[in-house]
C-alpha cells in the first residue's frame, strides 16, 4: 500500500544536487536560446560537477529499496536534459539550425535516450554485484568536459563551429551506445579531470564578454 505523503517524491539532502544539476541544465537551455553560448556551456559544466558529486552525497545517508530506486531515476531523467538535450539544442543553435544541425541533436538525443534507460534497467544488478571497474560505452555525463573543451578555443574554430559540433555530437552518440569498455578513473584520473575542467572553465570565464 502506497504510503501516505504531503507531496510525491523525495526531498532529503540526498538528493539536492541532482535538482540542482538538473536546474543548471534547464538554464542552459535558455542560454542557448538567447544566444548565450558561452553562459550555457558553463551551466553545462556546472551540472556536471553536481552530477560528480551526487552520488558521493546519497551514500552518506542509509536509505531504503525505494529510495535508491528513485535517486537512480531522477540522475538519469536530470542527465537526459543537462547531458542529452543541452547540448543538442546547443549544436543546433550554433549550427544556424541547419538540416545537418538538426539530424546531429537527433541522433545524439535518440543514443543517449537509450544509454540511459539501459543504464536504469541494469542498475539494481550493478547494487546486487557491487561497483563495476569500467563503463560499457561512454557515459553521456562525459560531455560537460568534451563540449566546454571543444568551446573553449571557439575563436579558433568560430567560422566551422556547426560543422565541428556536428560531427562531435555523432561520434560522442556512438561512443555512447558502442559496447566498448571503458574504465572508470581512479583518484589520479579524477584528480586530472577536475584539473582539466578548471583550467577550461578559467579560460570561458577570461571570455565571457565574447560570444561565438
Amino acid at each position: 500500500m502506497e504510503d501516505k505523503k504531503k507531496l510525491c517524491g523525495y526531498y532529503n539532502y540526498t538528493v539536492v544536487l541532482t535538482y540542482l544539476g538538473m536546474l543548471m541544465g534547464f538554464t542552459g537551455i535558455t542560454f542557448v536560446m538567447a544566444g548565450a553560448f558561452r553562459k550555457a556551456v558553463i551551466c553545462l559544466m556546472a551540472a556536471g560537477i553536481c552530477d560528480m558529486f551526487d552520488g558521493t552525497v546519497a551514500a552518506t545517508k542509509e536509505r531504503d529499496l525505494r529510495e535508491k530506486r528513485f535517486g537512480v531515476q531522477i540522475d538519469s531523467l536530470s542527465d537526459l536534459i543537462c547531458f542529452g538535450a543541452l547540448p543538442a539544442l546547443f549544436t543546433y543553435q550554433i549550427g544556424h539550425r541547419s538540416r545537418m544541425a538538426f539530424l546531429a541533436g537527433c541522433i545524439y538525443v535518440l543514443c543517449a535516450l537509450i544509454r540511459l534507460a539501459y543504464f536504469n534497467v541494469l542498475a539494481e544488478e550493478r547494487q546486487q554485484d557491487g561497483e563495476r571497474a569500467s563503463y560499457l560505452g561512454l557515459p553521456v555525463t562525459s560531455s560537460a568536459l568534451v563540449f566546454p573543451a571543444f568551446f573553449a578555443v571557439g575563436r579558433q574554430m568560430a567560422p566551422r563551429a556547426g560543422m565541428i559540433f556536428e560531427g562531435l555530437l555523432v561520434l560522442m552518440a556512438l561512443a555512447f551506445v558502442l559496447p566498448v569498455k571503458i574504465k572508470k578513473p581512479y583518484l589520479a584520473g579524477k584528480i586530472g579531470i577536475v584539473c582539466t575542467g578548471a583550467i577550461v572553465f578559467i579560460i570561458l570565464l577570461m571570455g565571457m564578454g565574447m560570444e561565438i
